[in-house]
């Protein structure tokens, strides 16, 4: 299972549709979704600023995730920003490979 930090942002019409139906709703439906997916939503957050949802989902695959956050996106009421979340092993793994790069100039 993958990990992915999901950060929304409501258009005008994505805020008067959270009025209308509440924030606890939107966070059941998140949690639904993701589980009819095939996951899980593990954290949910409301936010000031340029961001005003933080989610962390765990999704089978990156094919899922990008599904989620296209079907988001085409529903016009949020832009959705997705990051892929890795742990220390997989980012040990990563220091791992040989990796045959140049610096430009060099």
């Amino acid at each position: 299972m993958a990990k992915y930090m999901i950060q929304a942002s409501y258009t005008q019409a994505g805020v008067q549709g959270l009025m209308k139906e509440g924030a606890a709703s939107r966070v059941d439906h998140i949690g639904q979704l993701a589980s009819g997916l095939g996951g899980s939503l593990e954290a949910f957050y409301w936010a000031f600023g340029a961001t005003d949802v933080v989610a962390i989902v765990d999704l089978p695959d990156h094919q899922t995730a990008a599904g989620m956050a296209m079907a988001v996106a085409a529903g016009g009421a949020v832009s959705i920003q997705t990051t892929v979340l890795l742990t220390a092993a997989d980012v040990d793994a990563g220091i791992g490979k040989s990796v045959p790069y140049r610096p430009p100039g060099t």
